[in-house]
């Protein structure tokens, strides 16, 4: 690993264990956004060439706490200059990044303003990376951050954990949110590596704090499982040089057993006790892929009546698109690629680099090779993420 490459996971890894550690110091979370901005931005240029610090979260902390302070100074009167708070270093704590995320997802904000906040605070994602993860324009999602930021501030809310009657009221966003993060971490929606380790690991972090917090919530035991269950997969899903290995392809002695066997026991319990919610289904998908010992031996039927439910509980364009997939190994390709031509018309689709690959992918089922190449080239042509670019160009030179 380079060592731009080693400070930019470092500086991501700790940005929001740094804005915890200022907010709960100092409480007024847009100043300190701005401050804890300034001070990655700080380490990004010096960090190269003078060396990363020997506590990296500390120095950012200070670095962001004097950049708070200046902030401050210069759009308040002198005569308050001796008012302002100390330079002190707050520490870190354990909780202080699911504090965060719940402030982030606090009710004074719209649900896709909590989103997008806490993947920019918590997450450390950039304002494209959540466009690209929410399918929507990357300036529209500069403003939602700039509107939610100032609301909290006029809402007043506190860095604190909210009351258990409150709890309730935030945890939708609050596991959306995680599932994105996750989601960004497990197929990174550009550059150039597939995996981005820290925001998966991070997001299972925090859903674990919550399933400990909340263990009766059979939604948040289904999303730690679904990110289980995904994660457990990860190390098969690359070839030894990088490119990106299909779940059909993939060498399944190199699944995380562990994870696996967790993650069947706490979607398990979830089902047999709680609610069933979209979470809950989505790891059951996942479980049933990864108990299949062989790829011919996956419970189609089985997962294309889970989608049928999803499709029902939270329809989206994703769920859409590998109900497809599904369909296609139940019925046959034919029949999925005209309900794909229904699909592909939905606005969130449109141009996705999803619909060419899912479509190239039927194409090839139904033996029409020519087009199928033509596909599998379209959709590397409109991936941002360079794994994904290389395999779909690697699928469409063999059908040569």
């Amino acid at each position: 690993m380079g060592v731009l490459t080693r400070i930019d996971d470092l500086l991501r890894t700790a940005a929001p264990q740094v804005l915890g550690a200022v907010v709960r110091r100092y409480g007024d979370f847009d100043t300190c956004e701005d401050a804890v901005q300034e001070a990655l931005l700080a380490a990004a240029r010096q960090w190269p060439a003078e060396g990363v610090p020997d506590d990296p979260r500390a120095w950012l902390i200070r670095v962001a706490a004097r950049r708070r302070v200046e902030m401050l100074r210069s759009e308040t009167a002198r005569r308050r200059r001796e008012a302002l708070p100390p330079d002190p270093v707050p520490e870190v704590r354990g909780d202080d990044e699911l504090t965060l995320l719940l402030l982030c997802c606090h009710p004074a904000l719209t649900p896709v303003s909590q989103v997008a906040l806490t993947l920019r605070a918590v997450g450390g994602l950039t304002t494209a990376e959540i466009a690209r993860a929410l399918l929507v324009p990357e300036r529209t999602v500069g403003q939602r951050i700039s509107r939610a930021k100032q609301r909290i501030r006029d809402s007043g809310a506190r860095f604190a954990m909210p009351p258990d009657d409150e709890l309730g009221a935030r945890l939708t966003a609050v596991r959306q949110v995680l599932y994105l993060i996750f989601n960004e971490g497990s197929t990174a929606s550009s550059g150039a590596r597939l995996h981005r380790v820290e925001l998966s690991t991070e997001a299972i972090r925090l859903a674990r704090q919550l399933h400990a917090r909340l263990p009766d919530d059979g939604e948040v035991a289904g999303l730690l499982a679904l990110m289980l269950l995904t994660d457990a997969r990860r190390p098969a899903r690359t070839a030894p040089d990088g490119a990106l290995v299909p779940l059909a392809e993939q060498d399944r002695s190199r699944w995380d057993a562990t994870a696996i066997a967790e993650g069947v026991e706490i979607i398990t319990a979830a089902l047999s006790s709680t609610r069933l919610g979209p979470f809950q289904l989505q790891a059951a998908i996942a479980a049933i892929h990864d108990e299949a010992t062989r790829p011919e031996l996956t419970d189609w039927p089985q997962i294309l009546r889970l989608y049928d439910l999803l499709r029902i509980l939270a329809p989206g364009p994703m769920v859409t698109l590998n109900r497809v997939v599904a369909l296609a190994e139940v019925e046959g390709p034919l029949v999925a690629l005209g309900q794909l031509a229904t699909a592909a018309a939905e606005p969130a689709l449109a141009g996705h680099h999803r619909v060419a690959a899912v479509r190239a992918h039927l194409l090839e089922m139904a033996g029409d090779l020519a087009a199928a190449r033509d596909e599998y080239r379209l959709a590397a042509r409109r991936t941002l993420s360079l794994p994904e670019q290389r395999y779909l160009e690697a699928r469409a030179a063999r059908l040569r």
